[in-house]
C-alpha cells in the first residue's frame, strides 16, 4: 500500500493545503487500516477528492454525526478522528462521478449568447448545453454577472451571482440575451436536482471549508428547481438531433460547450460539427464555445499554442451551406478573467 499512502499524502499536502481535507488526508495515509478499506474499494472509487466526496456525503446525509458536527465546527483534528471512525465502520462508497468544480459558466456565456442572438437578429433562443451535468448553464439569462470594470449583465435580483475581472480595455458586449423557450442540456450522466440524493452529491463535492462555494451551489441549485431543464442521457453527438427537434422552428438554436470537447476525441469533435451542419440545413444554428486552445473545430486560436493555460471564446453561425467560426476572446480560470477582442460589437 505504499503507493496509495503517497497519493493520499501528496494529495491532502499539496491538492488540499491549508485546508481541512489536508489534515484528513495525511490521517488516512498514515493509517493501515485506512489504506486497507480504500484499497478494497473499485479501483476507480479510490482517488482522495471522490472518498473524501463520499465521507462528506455521509455527513450530510446524517449518517455520520460526529464527522458533520466536525467539518461545521471547522475543527480538524475532530474531522480527522471522525472521518478514519467513518471509513472504518461505515460501508464508504461514492454513489456518483465526482463533480468537482459544479456552476455555471455565465460570466463567458451570457455575453456569447446575446451577441449570437443579436447577429442572427432573433428575439428568442432555445439553449442547448452540451456536458450539461445539472444543467446550471441553462440558466444563464436568469444569473447576474457582474465584472471590475463596472459592467454587469443579467438579472440584478438573482440568487445566482457571478463576477470575473476584465484584461485589455474591451467592454464586454452589453446587450440582453433574448427570451430563452428552451432549456435542453445534453450529459452522459445528467444530474437531476429534483432529487435529494443527486443533490446532496453537489454539495458533498464542494470541500466543508468552502462556504462561498456552498453558498453559490445552493443558490444554483434552488434556481434550477424553479424551472427544471430537459435533461437528455446518452452520447451528445447521438442525442443532438433530438435536442434541436425541442427547440421551436421561431427560436434560434444555441448549442453551448463548456470546456467539454475536451472529453471528446478528435473523430468526435468533428462529427459534432458535422451534427451542427446537419441541423442547420433547415435553420440556423449558432454554437458558443470556451474551450482550450485548438480544442474546438473550425474556430481560431489566434495562433496560440496548445495546452498554453487560456481557453478561446469562440462563435459560430451555421446556415445552409454557409459557416462562420470567429475567435472573439480569450479567458483564464474557467472565465473569471476574461480578454475581449478589439473590434467586437460593445452595442
Amino acid at each position: 500500500m505504499p503507493a496509495l499512502a503517497e497519493r493520499y499524502r501528496r494529495f491532502g499536502e499539496t491538492d488540499a493545503a491549508g485546508t481541512v481535507y489536508e489534515r484528513v488526508a495525511v490521517a488516512l495515509s498514515e493509517s493501515e487500516a485506512a489504506l486497507r478499506v480504500i484499497e478494497g474499494m473499485p479501483a476507480r472509487k479510490r482517488h482522495p477528492a471522490l472518498v473524501l466526496a463520499a465521507l462528506h456525503d455521509l455527513a450530510l446525509a446524517g449518517r455520520a454525526p460526529a464527522l458533520a458536527a466536525a467539518y461545521a465546527a471547522g475543527d480538524a483534528d475532530a474531522a480527522v478522528v471522525a472521518a478514519l471512525d467513518t471509513l472504518l465502520g461505515t460501508a464508504v462508497v461514492a454513489p456518483r462521478p465526482l463533480r468537482a468544480d459544479e456552476k455555471g459558466r455565465h460570466t463567458v456565456l451570457y455575453p456569447l449568447i446575446a451577441e449570437a442572438a443579436r447577429r442572427v437578429g432573433v428575439e428568442a433562443v432555445g439553449l442547448i448545453d452540451v456536458g450539461c451535468s445539472a444543467g446550471f448553464n441553462l440558466n444563464v439569462d436568469r444569473a447576474h454577472v457582474s465584472y471590475d470594470n463596472g459592467q454587469s449583465l443579467g438579472d440584478p435580483a438573482s440568487p445566482v451571482r457571478l463576477s470575473a475581472s476584465i484584461v485589455g480595455d474591451r467592454p464586454v458586449p452589453s446587450q440582453a440575451v433574448p427570451e430563452v423557450v428552451a432549456r435542453i442540456g445534453i450529459d452522459a450522466e445528467p444530474v437531476d436536482v429534483s432529487d435529494e440524493d443527486e443533490a446532496r452529491w453537489l454539495r458533498a463535492c464542494v470541500w466543508p471549508d468552502q462556504p462561498e462555494r456552498r453558498e453559490l451551489l445552493d443558490a444554483e441549485l434552488a434556481l434550477a428547481a424553479q424551472n427544471p431543464p430537459t435533461l437528455l442521457r446518452g452520447d451528445a453527438i447521438e442525442v443532438l438531433p433530438d435536442a434541436f427537434s425541442q427547440v421551436p422552428a421561431d427560436a434560434l438554436p444555441v448549442v453551448t460547450t463548456t470546456w467539454a470537447l475536451s472529453r471528446f476525441s478528435l473523430e468526435d469533435r468533428l462529427r459534432f460539427l458535422q451534427r451542427l451542419d446537419s441541423a442547420a440545413v433547415g435553420r440556423t444554428v449558432a454554437w458558443v464555445s470556451a474551450e482550450g486552445v485548438g480544442v474546438a473545430p473550425a474556430i481560431p486560436t489566434f495562433g496560440d499554442r496548445h495546452a498554453s493555460g487560456h481557453s478561446i471564446l469562440g462563435l459560430a453561425v451555421l446556415g445552409g451551406q454557409a459557416l462562420h467560426a470567429e475567435a472573439v476572446g480569450r479567458c483564464w480560470s474557467q472565465g473569471r478573467l476574461l480578454s475581449w477582442l478589439a473590434g467586437w460589437a460593445a452595442a
